[in-house]
């Protein structure tokens, strides 16, 4: 479902400009490849190293697939156009300082999406051991019909203090996206603020699950997903 957003991007951003996408500035050309480079990984790498992906509503899909549309469209469009036509005005008024603002929001970006991609590979290697020994067991013959789903609380990372902390990865990544972007851009403030709105609820249940599963004990104290504060 991530795929389309990357592509009403793209699409956006080698058609609205009339003399092609090569005239944008390398700042609004960087933001577009940062974007795709996300995406790149969440609907092409991730589901190919996964070991096992799990199924999804019709209807939760829809509504995943809407998003990734309307947000594609609106940063494409804003790397496209209007943020090419203010790109000038930004920079005199101070709101995007394109050396240093810049800069720092693609490190934040960069840090953010490597944290991310490291805390869901934590996750995968729970499932790869279970995998593993599911099919010792299954070659074995001692269980022939499979094995129950394991569950562990991963303790490495930022895991040793909040049970999400790919969501807040990411939100660290594409808060660095918004700074690099510059204060003007509506668009990558609103991704941000809908990432936010939507996946903490998740974080907050995720953590009473893990409660109910584990109990208060083997938790330890850990937050949802903001250290010591949530």
């Amino acid at each position: 479902m991530e795929a389309p957003g990357t592509i009403a991007l793209l699409y956006c951003m080698s058609t609205i400009p009339t003399k092609g996408i090569t005239s944008l500035p390398p700042e609004n050309l960087i933001l577009g490849g940062l974007f795709a480079v996300h995406y790149l990984n969440r609907a092409i790498i991730s589901p190919i190293i996964s070991p096992s992906i799990a199924p999804m509503s019709p209807l939760v899909w829809l509504f995943a697939l809407f998003f990734q549309l309307m947000n594609g469209l609106s940063i494409g469009g804003w790397l496209a156009g209007y943020g090419t036509s203010t790109y000038k005005q930004l920079k005199e008024d101070g709101s995007f300082k394109s050396n240093t603002q810049f800069q720092v929001g693609v490190l934040i970006w960069t840090l953010g999406l490597l944290g991310n991609i490291w805390h869901d590979d934590e996750l995968r290697e729970i499932r790869r051991v279970a995998a593993r020994e599911q099919k010792q067991k299954e070659d074995e013959g001692r269980n022939p019909k499979g094995v129950e789903k394991i569950y562990k609380i991963p303790v490495n990372g930022l895991f040793r203090w909040i049970l999400f902390p790919h969501y807040l990865c990411e939100w660290i990544e594409w808060g660095g996206f918004w700074l690099a972007a510059g204060s003007g851009c509506t668009p990558a403030r609103t991704f941000l603020l809908n990432e936010i709105s939507t996946m903490l609820p998740r974080a907050m249940h995720g953590k009473e699950w893990y409660e109910k599963k584990f109990g208060k004990e083997k938790v330890a104290g850990r937050k949802a997903v903001i250290p010591g504060i949530l």
